[in-house]
This record gives structure tokens, sequence and C-alpha cells, in this order.
């Protein structure tokens, strides 16, 4: 018969990271973690979240992390630029888009730059990805750069620039999308100049 130790232990190896609400789910008492603490079995890397302290840590281990607070974020912007791997700039926050009336997820680590986003902005180019056994939830590569141009003033003009050229070089993005998730945006005058000049 398994105890709560072995049960929570598993658990850990599953998911990678763990949140109480997990324990309670499983209707084992959360005073486990305490004690999977205090013995070093358990590892607490930030408010509520508790990992195995040998777990592999992977290059976006920031970004599970931040996922399991706040399911319902989006990764954008820069963050998701790193994702897909179409900029050269390794930002120190994780963008974070989460709906105009929501609160923003108080995060001790790592840093989160809250971006709010509404109706299509929000629901629409969303991809997700496993990473470090977590559900991550990320704009996909034409959103992205259509949102980077939105927010250029935050970003710069110049990041915008480099992963759209990036993007449409390596042919990870069509033309009708970059318009289709522009006009969503509603940055479709902003954009224009420079998709023109890729054709």
């Amino acid at each position: 018969m398994t105890t709560h130790t072995d049960q929570v232990l598993a658990l850990a190896e599953k998911h990678s990271i763990l949140r109480p609400r997990d324990l309670g789910e499983k209707g084992i008492p959360r005073t486990v973690l305490t004690r999977l603490l205090a013995n070093g079995q358990l590892t607490r890397i930030g408010r509520g979240l508790y990992t195995l302290p040998d777990r592999p840590v992977s290059e976006h281990t920031t970004l599970s992390e931040v996922a399991s607070r706040c399911p319902q974020g989006v990764v954008c912007l820069l963050s998701a630029l790193r994702l897909h791997e179409l900029t050269t700039q390794s930002p120190y926050e994780v963008w974070l888009a989460i709906p105009n009336n929501a609160r923003a997820p108080r995060i001790d680590y790592p840093p989160i730059r809250v971006v709010r986003f509404s109706g299509a902005a929000l629901s629409e180019g969303i991809e997700e990805r496993k990473i470090d056994g977590v559900t991550v939830r990320f704009t996909n590569v034409p959103k992205t750069i259509a949102d980077c141009f939105k927010y250029r003033n935050k970003i710069g003009l110049d990041v915008a620039l480099e992963a759209l050229h990036e993007a449409w070089n390596s042919k990870r993005c069509q033309m009708d999308e970059l318009w289709h998730y522009a006009s969503i945006c509603r940055v479709s005058n902003v954009i224009r100049p420079y998709l023109e000049s890729l054709i």
C-alpha cells in the first residue's frame, strides 16, 4: 500500500511542479509537503510551487513555473519570440498576456511582465506545449509578430522587424496569417509597409 509520501513523490515525478491543490485533489494532507521539504525530498521554488531537488531544468523552465501559477495566462511577446527562437534577446521577465478584467498574478519568481489582451487578441493564435511536464500556452509565430508590432513602443520596433524577417526567411509564417493577426491586433497600417517589402 502506497503512503502519502510515495503518492506525493510520484506526483512530483509526473508533473515536475507541484501545487498544494494537487494534493487536495488526491485527498492527501498538505502537511506531507512540509515533511518532505524538511527531509529535503522536495524543494520550494516559489510561493506554492514545489519540485524534486534533482529535477532536470530546461531552457524554458521559467515558463513552466509561471504557467503553473497562472494557467489561464498566455506567454507572449519577447518570451514567445524566445520560445520560437525568433530573437537574439533573452528576456529576464516572462511576458504574460491575461484578460483585461483579470487580476494580475502575484508571483515572487520568476519576474513577470503582464500585458492585457481582450477578445480575439487573447483567444486566437494560441498554441500549447508541455515544458517540464507543465502545459504552457503561448502565441503562435504570426500572432507573436503582430503583437510585437502592437507593443513596438515597449519592446522596440527593431525587435519586431528582426522577428518578422527571421520568421519570413525561415518560412515559419504565411502572408495571409500575418495580415489576419495584424487585423486582430489593429496594426494593419503599421505593418503594411514591412509586409509589402517582403513580397
